[in-house]
């Protein structure tokens, strides 16, 4: 399985799945990860853990469509199996979405389709709900909208603030993304329409639906 990452921040959830990779329990390697952000923090973690890192300038292309096809050659010159996003601030265009069909992967800190977009836990704590978490879910042409592999939830307090809740929240996430990841890697996973169904999983128990085997 060779694995690319795409984020914009922090990368944390890069982090996670390089770690997954170098420590053996998923085989095959991240090959590059791919910032936007020349600054990101994530390009320091992936030279801690020696992972070939680009940083490509939206702004040095004349359109979005433009950017995404230069990504595209990228991915496909590193004969890419599965596409990361891990915390990446753009929005990918139907092109990118069609060149790696089912083969794109995202994180978002919610229990979608609750609150997708921007500032989740801020809608969380807003709303008042009393349960939130995180989705790793296949990248479709809406917005959070594509088919969900696998989720995690988390109570919801009278006290919480989106900054503690988002510190919930990343802790599960470090753990089911690497663990999709993986499921991808064993080929274990199936899409028909809207459903994803990984074949042995346990779909029986909380908090991870469906349970975690490796992390």
């Amino acid at each position: 399985m060779r694995v690319a990452v795409l984020a914009s921040g922090r990368g944390t959830n890069f982090e996670a799945i390089a770690r997954a990779f170098k420590e053996g329990k998923i085989k095959g390697e991240v090959v590059a990860l791919i910032v936007n952000r020349r600054n990101a923090e994530a390009v320091k973690r992936a030279e801690r853990l020696g992972v070939n890192w680009l940083f490509v300038d939206p702004f040095s292309f004349p359109t979005r469509e433009d950017y995404d096809k230069r990504l595209v050659e990228i991915l496909k010159h590193l004969k890419v199996d599965l596409v990361c996003l891990a915390g990446y601030k753009l929005l990918v265009s139907e092109l990118f979405v069609e060149a790696f069909p089912n083969r794109i992967l995202n994180i978002h800190p919610s229990l979608l389709p609750s609150f997708p977009g921007l500032k989740p836990h801020w809608q969380a704590v807003t709303y008042g709900v009393k349960i939130s978490g995180a989705t790793v879910h296949i990248v479709d042409r809406g917005v959070d909208t594509g088919p969900i592999v696998v989720q995690a939830a988390v109570p919801v307090s009278p006290e919480d603030t989106p900054q503690t809740l988002s510190e919930k929240v990343l802790a599960w996430e470090h753990r089911i993304y690497p663990q999709a990841v993986k499921w991808f890697s064993e080929g274990r996973v199936s899409i028909e329409g809207r459903k994803v169904v990984v074949s042995g999983a346990d779909y029986t128990s909380l908090p991870v639906v469906p349970a975690l085997e490796d992390f």
